[in-house]
């Protein structure tokens, strides 16, 4: 068998083809929210960084540094110690093709094939199909009231080839914010058992909180345990660019490295470059998308109440995303392609978030808004409202499981 042969279809693409022979009119056009990254362009100020990067720049057309530029190792270093309150090195960050790769190159430092990794449920998708087609076995820990992992069922999950523990904060796909004594939990439990907590930041700039969202990095040994990823593209809208980061010891990185020469020898150099001139001049505009998307997500909550008068449920939500339990008795993954051709509205079901068999994911919708504005959110929710009598309702207690 071949090593992809392990895992399933990307779950974006596999749900694009439910809009295969579905007609869609103007007066109802689809609405996706089926993935997170951004449509819109970026800002003018960047692109036009970048192009005079392309027309001027030699360098920006050659290969560059494996682990990234320096001038923006430098740069995430400082803002880095700046907003967690800690001591982070040029030397702590590569910078990777986008933050699944950053994922993919941190678990390439960490396993063999036979090691185990614990994922909170429901996971991020892609976390769980890099772990299958590298012969990494997944250890499903699943999320408690809020969709919070517990810190001590995890404890009972470690053996001696458990690896790493990883968090996704804001949370994919449920939205939800770890507290930050709930992340400090885990780090100190992954230090107790020397294993890594790799903490996945993608959404950080869109937390509703102010300040920094743990304290990790105050800790002047962080990077015997931690190992933070990042992305760019969500922040800046550099989707099409490829550039995340990875911050861990400057030991772990070497070992990176190695990886990430194999498979892109370096980061886009114009991506690179369009993050630091982002990171230099976009903190207000930055600033004005964060409250854009904490809108939207006020708006989810505004108008959940009308739904929640048919069974449904509002499990989590921040960052791009909320998390919805229907009220339905068939499964989310039957109902997925029937929201498309009966309410024109194409989205996620819980069960690509979960393991095979997981009856949490048969009751359960990933909504993705950050490509829906407040009326359109309103006119998604006219939608799910409209769509009633597919399947017979469940009692409210199942639809809690």
């Amino acid at each position: 068998m071949s090593r992809t042969s392990h895992s399933f279809a990307p779950p974006v693409m596999a749900a694009r083809r439910w809009l295969e022979g579905v007609q869609f009119t103007p007066d109802r056009p689809l609405i996706n929210v089926s993935q997170a990254a951004p449509v819109d362009i970026p800002p003018e100020g960047l692109r036009r960084a970048m192009a005079e990067a392309a027309m001027t720049q030699a360098d920006a057309h050659l290969y560059g540094a494996v682990l990234g530029r320096d001038d923006l190792r430098a740069e995430v270093a400082a803002q880095w110690s700046m907003a967690y309150g800690g001591t982070i090195d040029a030397a702590n960050v590569a910078i990777t093709s986008g933050c699944n790769q950053a994922f993919c190159a941190a678990l390439a430092t960490l396993c063999d094939e036979g090691d185990e990794v614990i994922l909170p449920t429901p996971w991020y998708f892609n976390h769980k199909m890099w772990l299958d087609m590298t012969g990494v076995r997944t250890v499903p820990l699943p999320a408690e009231a809020g969709l919070l992992p517990d810190p001590q069922r995890a404890a009972s999950l470690i053996t001696p080839r458990t690896r790493a523990i990883v968090l996704v904060t804001p949370n994919n796909p449920g939205g939800v914010e770890y507290p930050s004594d709930l992340v400090r939990a885990f780090f100190d439990l992954a230090r107790k058992h020397r294993i890594a907590l790799i903490v996945d930041e993608t959404y950080r700039d869109f937390d509703a909180r102010s300040g920094a969202p743990h304290d990790l990095f105050a800790d002047p040994d962080w990077d015997d345990t931690l190992i933070q990823l990042y992305s760019f593209s969500k922040a800046y809208r550099l989707t099409g660019h490829r550039v995340g980061a990875m911050v861990s010891s400057p030991a772990r990185l070497a070992e990176a490295e190695k990886f990430l020469d194999c498979v892109a020898i370096c980061p886009n150099q114009l991506g690179q470059i369009g993050a630091l001139w982002g990171m230099q001049n976009l903190a207000q505009w930055l600033a004005g998308e964060r409250a854009e998307i904490l809108d939207r997500r006020a708006a989810i909550a505004d108008n959940m109440p009308r739904l929640a008068t048919q069974g449904w449920q509002l499990k989590g939500a921040g960052a791009y995303f909320a998390y919805l339990a229907h009220p339905f008795a068939d499964a989310s993954d039957v109902l997925a392609p029937r929201l498309v051709r009966d309410a024109g509205v194409l989205t996620l079901p819980g069960t690509m978030f979960t393991p095979t068999g997981d009856a949490s994911g048969t009751r359960h919708f990933r909504i993705a808004f950050a490509n829906v504005d407040r009326a359109g959110i309103e006119t998604l929710f006219d939608r799910l409202a409209g769509f009633g009598g597919v399947g017979r309702p469940l009692a409210p207690d199942a639809v809690s499981a």
